[in-house]
Protein backbone atom coordinates (compact mmCIF):
# COMPACT_ATOMS: atom_id res chain seq x y z
CA UNK A 1 0.00 0.00 0.00
CA UNK A 2 3.35 2.21 0.94
CA UNK A 3 4.12 2.16 -3.07
CA UNK A 4 0.45 3.13 -4.11
CA UNK A 5 0.39 6.25 -1.55
CA UNK A 6 0.25 9.34 -3.84
CA UNK A 7 -2.55 7.77 -5.96
CA UNK A 8 -5.25 7.21 -2.95
CA UNK A 9 -6.12 10.70 -1.28
CA UNK A 10 -9.82 11.42 -2.36
CA UNK A 11 -9.68 8.35 -5.07
CA UNK A 12 -12.40 6.10 -5.93
CA UNK A 13 -11.52 2.69 -5.79
CA UNK A 14 -12.02 -0.68 -7.01
CA UNK A 15 -11.28 -3.66 -4.77
CA UNK A 16 -11.66 -6.95 -6.91
CA UNK A 17 -10.89 -9.85 -5.35
CA UNK A 18 -11.69 -8.51 -1.85
CA UNK A 19 -11.04 -11.15 0.65
CA UNK A 20 -10.98 -9.39 4.30
CA UNK A 21 -10.86 -6.26 2.65
CA UNK A 22 -7.18 -5.74 4.32
CA UNK A 23 -6.29 -3.67 0.73
CA UNK A 24 -9.51 -1.39 -0.14
CA UNK A 25 -9.45 -0.49 3.42
CA UNK A 26 -6.12 0.25 3.97
CA UNK A 27 -7.24 2.81 0.92
CA UNK A 28 -9.41 4.92 2.69
CA UNK A 29 -7.31 4.49 5.97
CA UNK A 30 -5.02 6.91 3.69
CA UNK A 31 -7.83 8.68 2.05
CA UNK A 32 -9.64 7.24 -0.25
CA UNK A 33 -13.36 8.40 -1.03
CA UNK A 34 -15.20 5.06 -1.34
CA UNK A 35 -14.07 1.55 -1.84
CA UNK A 36 -16.38 -0.85 -3.79
CA UNK A 37 -15.23 -4.39 -2.96
CA UNK A 38 -15.83 -7.33 -4.94
CA UNK A 39 -16.05 -10.76 -3.68
CA UNK A 40 -18.25 -13.89 -4.26
CA UNK A 41 -16.52 -16.48 -1.17
CA UNK A 42 -19.48 -16.29 1.74
CA UNK A 43 -16.92 -16.76 4.22
CA UNK A 44 -14.46 -13.72 2.93
CA UNK A 45 -17.88 -12.05 2.76
CA UNK A 46 -18.79 -12.32 6.03
CA UNK A 47 -15.13 -11.33 7.18
CA UNK A 48 -15.16 -8.13 4.89
CA UNK A 49 -18.65 -7.20 6.41
CA UNK A 50 -17.79 -7.35 10.00
CA UNK A 51 -14.56 -5.49 9.30
CA UNK A 52 -16.23 -2.47 7.45
CA UNK A 53 -18.66 -2.57 10.51
CA UNK A 54 -16.11 -2.88 12.86
CA UNK A 55 -14.07 0.07 11.22
CA UNK A 56 -17.10 2.08 10.95
CA UNK A 57 -16.17 2.60 7.48
CA UNK A 58 -19.59 1.48 6.30
CA UNK A 59 -20.91 5.01 5.01
CA UNK A 60 -17.82 5.13 2.54
CA UNK A 61 -18.43 1.19 1.43
CA UNK A 62 -19.95 -0.81 -1.06
CA UNK A 63 -19.70 -4.48 -1.03
CA UNK A 64 -20.74 -6.46 -4.35
CA UNK A 65 -21.40 -9.95 -3.92
CA UNK A 66 -20.60 -11.04 -7.55
CA UNK A 67 -18.02 -13.04 -9.59
CA UNK A 68 -15.50 -10.30 -10.28
CA UNK A 69 -15.48 -10.99 -14.23
CA UNK A 70 -19.23 -11.01 -14.75
CA UNK A 71 -19.25 -7.69 -12.70
CA UNK A 72 -16.64 -6.21 -14.87
CA UNK A 73 -19.07 -7.17 -17.63
CA UNK A 74 -21.59 -4.56 -16.11
CA UNK A 75 -22.11 -0.87 -15.81
CA UNK A 76 -19.03 0.28 -13.70
CA UNK A 77 -18.68 3.55 -12.40
CA UNK A 78 -15.49 5.59 -12.92
CA UNK A 79 -12.57 4.58 -10.79
CA UNK A 80 -9.32 6.13 -10.22
CA UNK A 81 -7.46 3.03 -8.82
CA UNK A 82 -8.25 -0.68 -8.65
CA UNK A 83 -6.52 -3.14 -6.49
CA UNK A 84 -6.68 -7.02 -6.97
CA UNK A 85 -5.30 -9.84 -5.08
CA UNK A 86 -6.84 -12.72 -7.35
CA UNK A 87 -6.42 -16.72 -6.85
CA UNK A 88 -2.61 -17.67 -7.63
CA UNK A 89 -4.37 -20.98 -8.78
CA UNK A 90 -6.51 -20.76 -12.08
CA UNK A 91 -6.24 -17.65 -14.84
CA UNK A 92 -7.95 -14.99 -13.07
CA UNK A 93 -5.37 -12.54 -12.90
CA UNK A 94 -4.42 -13.00 -16.59
CA UNK A 95 -8.20 -13.11 -17.10
CA UNK A 96 -8.70 -9.13 -15.73
CA UNK A 97 -4.74 -8.01 -17.10
CA UNK A 98 -7.06 -8.97 -20.61
CA UNK A 99 -10.35 -7.52 -19.63
CA UNK A 100 -8.17 -3.99 -18.39
CA UNK A 101 -6.43 -4.05 -21.54
CA UNK A 102 -9.65 -3.81 -23.86
CA UNK A 103 -11.54 -1.59 -21.70
CA UNK A 104 -9.47 0.02 -18.94
CA UNK A 105 -12.36 0.38 -15.44
CA UNK A 106 -10.10 2.79 -13.33
CA UNK A 107 -6.57 4.78 -14.63
CA UNK A 108 -4.56 2.72 -12.77
CA UNK A 109 -4.60 -1.52 -11.75
CA UNK A 110 -2.36 -3.03 -9.40
CA UNK A 111 -2.33 -5.81 -9.54
CA UNK A 112 -0.41 -8.67 -6.84
CA UNK A 113 -0.16 -12.35 -8.76
CA UNK A 114 2.70 -14.90 -8.70
CA UNK A 115 6.09 -13.39 -9.22
CA UNK A 116 6.60 -16.46 -12.56
CA UNK A 117 3.13 -16.14 -13.59
CA UNK A 118 3.77 -14.67 -17.24
CA UNK A 119 1.24 -11.76 -17.95
CA UNK A 120 0.71 -9.81 -20.76
CA UNK A 121 1.57 -6.54 -19.65
CA UNK A 122 1.79 -3.52 -21.61
CA UNK A 123 4.45 -1.29 -22.23
CA UNK A 124 5.06 1.16 -19.17
CA UNK A 125 3.75 -1.39 -16.73
CA UNK A 126 6.00 -1.53 -13.91
CA UNK A 127 6.48 -4.62 -11.47
CA UNK A 128 7.66 -5.16 -7.82
CA UNK A 129 8.98 -8.74 -6.88
CA UNK A 130 8.63 -9.33 -3.42
CA UNK A 131 10.18 -12.91 -2.73
CA UNK A 132 7.40 -15.25 -5.13
CA UNK A 133 4.75 -12.14 -5.45
CA UNK A 134 4.60 -9.82 -7.49
CA UNK A 135 3.28 -6.46 -7.72
CA UNK A 136 2.29 -4.66 -11.37
CA UNK A 137 1.13 -1.27 -11.72
CA UNK A 138 -0.87 -1.09 -15.19
CA UNK A 139 -2.22 2.26 -16.53
CA UNK A 140 -3.69 2.15 -19.96
CA UNK A 141 -2.26 4.23 -23.49
CA UNK A 142 -4.59 6.67 -23.36
CA UNK A 143 -3.52 8.62 -26.37
CA UNK A 144 -5.91 8.59 -29.68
Amino acid sequence: MSALAPSVPGAQVLDLFSGSGALGLEALSRGAESVVFVERARGALGVLRANIDLLGAGEHCRVVDRDVHRFLNGPLGDFDLAVADPPYQGDDALRLVERYMADPFAHQLWLEHPWREALPLPEGSRTRRYGDTALSTITPDRSP
